[in-house]
This record gives C-alpha cells, sequence and structure tokens, in this order.
C-alpha cells in the first residue's frame, strides 16, 4: 500500500487517499483513514462507492453518515480467511455490534458468515430481527435485566455471564422453563494493561467486566453442581484501539491456563472467545498492526499456549467492532458560520458535532478531514473545526489542515463508523442523520434521518399542562 503523496508545500486532500502497491495485495481497512473505494473523481470530488459524496449531500442532506459496503464486507472476510489460515482448529468471528448496531449492518456481517456480540436487550433484538442464527449470537453485560436474560434464552443465544447475579438468574430461569438449553460462557479479567485510553480498558483487574481471576475455581464449582447450566466456553477482552501486540499473546496464556483449570471440574468448555480490541488509523501517525498481523499472532499464541498446557486446541472466538465499522464510514457535514480569532484561531462552523460524533468530548479522539468538493486544492490553512451545539467544548477537530474554504463546501471526517452512530444523542433537540449504504454507484438509505415529528414521538403532556392560558 502506498499514499498519493505530494510536496510538503502542496499537499492537497488526495494525500489521504492510498492505492495498492500491486495489483494482488489486499489492504488492511483497518491501516485506512478512507474507505477502501475512496477516490477523486473527474470533478475532483471525493467519491465513495461509486458515489460521488457532494451528490450525495445534495440528495440526502447533511450530516450524513456514508458506510462504503466494500470496506465492512473486506475486513470482514479478512478476518474470516485469515483464522482459517493461521489457525488449525475451528474459528468463528464475532461482530462487536456496540460499535454500530442497525439491522443493515448485522445484515452484511451476517451474509458473510460472521457471528454477533451484542450488549443488550436492543441490540439482540436488532441482529434477530436481520436474520442473524441465534447460535452464533452471544448476549454480554455486566448489569443485564432479567428480562433480558429471558429473551436471549428463549431466542437460542449464548450468554456471557459477567458476574454473581447472571449466574443466580440464569438458574432460576433455567428452573422456570426447563425445556430451555441454556448455553454460557464466563467471563473473567485477566489483569492485562494495555495502553489506551482510561475508559476503554477493560482487561485490568480493577474492572466492572467478568469474575476476578481468584474467583476462579468457585465459578467452576458453581457451574458444576448447576449442570442445568451448559457452559461452552470461556471469555476475556482488554481493551479497545489497542496497537500492541503482546498483551494479546499474553492473554493467550493466561486464557489456555484458565481452560486447563476447568477440565478439573468436568465443564464442557469448547471455546475460547479472546474478545477483540484491534486499533484503527485516525491520523496519519497512528500505525494499527493489520488484520493479518493480529489474526497471525493470536493464533499463534493460542497455538502455542496449548502445545505447553497440553490442552487440545479449543474453537477460537474473537469480537472485531471497531476494526471493522470504524474504517468504513465518513460522515459529510456541511460548512457555515466562520469566525477568525486574530492571532489565536479561525472557527469553521459545521451543521452537526457532538451529538453525531461524541467521541472528541468524551475521549479527546482525534480525526482528520477533507473537503469533498476540494481534493486538489493546497492544505494552506490551520482552523479549528466547531460543532454547532451549544457547547464551548463541541469541537469536532482542533487543528484540522484545509484548503481555503467557503459556506456551503462539504467537509467529510474519515473514520466515523466506530461509536459515532451508536453513541448518538439529540442534545439540543438536533434529529439524529441519516445514513447511506454505498457499493457499485448506488446508495440505500439505511438509517432515516430522524424528524421534529421523531423527537416528541416519546413526548407525553399532561392534560393540565395541554392549555397555556
Amino acid at each position: 500500500m502506498v499514499s498519493i503523496q505530494t510536496p510538503a508545500a502542496q499537499k492537497t486532500g488526495r494525500q489521504y487517499l492510498t492505492q495498492s502497491s500491486s495489483a494482488t495485495e489486499r489492504r488492511s481497512p483497518n491501516q485506512e483513514l478512507l474507505p477502501l473505494t475512496a477516490r477523486a473523481n473527474d470533478h475532483d470530488r471525493l467519491e465513495i462507492g461509486g458515489c460521488d459524496v457532494v451528490t450525495l449531500v445534495e440528495q440526502f442532506g447533511s450530516p450524513l453518515y456514508i458506510v462504503d459496503e466494500d470496506t465492512l464486507r473486506e475486513g470482514a472476510r479478512q478476518y474470516r480467511d485469515l483464522f482459517a489460515r493461521y489457525y488449525p482448529g475451528q474459528s468463528q468471528v464475532l461482530y462487536a455490534s456496540k460499535a454500530w448496531n442497525c439491522l443493515a449492518i448485522c445484515a452484511i456481517v451476517g451474509q458473510e458468515n460472521l457471528g454477533i456480540d451484542v450488549v443488550s436487550g436492543g441490540e439482540l433484538y436488532t441482529a434477530l430481527e436481520a436474520g442473524l442464527p441465534p447460535e452464533k449470537m452471544y448476549l454480554h453485560g455486566n448489569n443485564k435485566s432479567k428480562e433480558e436474560l429471558q429473551m436471549a434464552v428463549a431466542s437460542g443465544c449464548t450468554v456471557v455471564a459477567d458476574n454473581w447475579q447472571d449466574l443466580h438468574q440464569l438458574v432460576a430461569i433455567a428452573k422456570e422453563t426447563p425445556d430451555s438449553a441454556i448455553r454460557i460462557m464466563l467471563r473473567f479479567t485477566p489483569g492485562i494493561e494495555c495502553h489506551t485510553h482510561e475508559y476503554i480498558r477493560t482487561g485490568h483487574l480493577d474492572s466492572k467486566f467478568g469474575f476476578d481471576p481468584d474467583q476462579i475455581e468457585e465459578v467452576f464449582a458453581f457451574v458444576q453442581q448447576h449442570p442445568i447450566l451448559t457452559c461452552i466456553g470461556l471469555h476475556a477482552h482488554i481493551g479497545s484501539q489497542i496497537f500492541e501486540r503482546q498483551p494479546h499473546r499474553d492473554l493467550a496464556g493466561v486464557m489456555v491456563q484458565w481452560l486447563k483449570q476447568a477440565a478439573a471440574y468436568q465443564l464442557p468448555i469448547t471455546e475460547l472467545n479472546v474478545g477483540g480490541g484491534l486499533g484503527i488509523r485516525y491520523t496519519e501517525s497512528d500505525d494499527p498492526p493489520s488484520i493479518e498481523e493480529w489474526v497471525k499472532g493470536v493464533s499463534a499464541a493460542i497455538i502455542e499456549a496449548c502445545e505447553s498446557q497440553q490442552v487440545a486446541l479449543p474453537k477460537l472466538l474473537c469480537e472485531p467492532g471497531r476494526s471493522l465499522i470504524g474504517p468504513a464510514c465518513v460522515t459529510a457535514y456541511t460548512l457555515g458560520a466562520q469566525k477568525q480569532v486574530p492571532g489565536i484561531r479561525t472557527y469553521l462552523s459545521v451543521d452537526g458535532g457532538m451529538s453525531d460524533n461524541p467521541r472528541p468530548i468524551t475521549y479527546q479522539s482525534v480525526y482528520r478531514a477533507v473537503v469533498a468538493n476540494r481534493m486538489s486544492a493546497p492544505l494552506t490553512e490551520t482552523v479549528t473545526i466547531a460543532g454547532k451545539h451549544c457547547e464551548s467544548g463541541d469541537i469536532v477537530i482542533h487543528q484540522a489542515s484545509l484548503p481555503k474554504t467557503e459556506s456551503g463546501d462539504i467537509l467529510v471526517v474519515m473514520t466515523t463508523g466506530a461509536y459515532n452512530y451508536s453513541m448518538a444523542s439529540n442534545y439540543n433537540r438536533v434529529p439524529r442523520p441519516a445514513a447511506v449504504l454505498v457499493n457499485d454507484g448506488i446508495a440505500n438509505i439505511i438509517l432515516a434521518r430522524e424528524t421534529y415529528e421523531d423527537l416528541i414521538r416519546q413526548d407525553r403532556l399532561p392534560e393540565r399542562l395541554a392549555h397555556l392560558s
């Protein structure tokens, strides 16, 4: 893979476009800033999935999430095919749908033979409605309601037990519905630190997720005493947006040791789920491992640990989310007001912000952007991209390198597929954007733009307040 570069003084939006260095090279989507199909067309406009981004905004409005189907499918295929190549045992890739859960995204990953990881009744319901098979669904969560557990059991979904309350509730549900087969996995906290944001580290001991490792014998004994629960596997997750490789190698050794301990309790464990966490490229300086490097490393570590512990190879599961959907999507905005603060900065405002992308204000996340209708214009200005919300902290990008712009230009923020739509809100009563799926020059709406009517759909006005006079 090589970037299309220009001299430093003449950098343009085209610098973010990449092309394969050979006709046969498979680009790893998580290492790209733009979707795999991105190009500058003959009108000097950004094109994704064969669709002109400016035309998409004219047709569907802005802000607009634009999802490239080819990029999402390629990422799914790489995970699936590479595990088949590097891991001699059985494997199953699960899409971590909390990154973006809607009918169309679930349907695509299902068509690519991926299973799905859900963390709520709503995500489970959506995956079921999209037609995914329940035997490939896994319900997570540190505080599952009884209703969510009942829904999972009734559907045939596997429940990942996170704590004692999960186990006790599942035993009670099993007794109420004796004809139901309840498959569970057990989630443990491995005590592995990663260099990532504090809020997205889930593998260290001080975490709300999973049983502590010193409880492992007690948990195994409980499950052994309740054969009404069928424990098929063990789960651990060490965090998100990880570039390091050693933590995943360490995790393999820890989990295989747990697997060996489980054998003493005669539990029918055949699966190990190592979670996800592979990072993606948000800026030019980000250098995550490729999907192939990650899969190869994880597979080798599990194989080595099993050989060392003389344990049969388990079915290996993983849960990529961000690395699948993140690079597949961009968000298109229309530029509006400008404000110059002499000697300090220039603000360019867009018609969205923290309601469609809360990650900058929540995690101090950094993004890059291009002006979709000026891809060859030299990047001559450093500006601050401000959202439209009534918050001083509603800043999309603090230092964006852009060409000279004017109101009405289309700004495209890259790599916005993961946790943008899924964490979107109606702050300031702003309707959430539409999302379109693009492929071979065709754009299909997968999420309709909310209306003002939608905003008050669930409001209820007491009769005594219905008349203001």
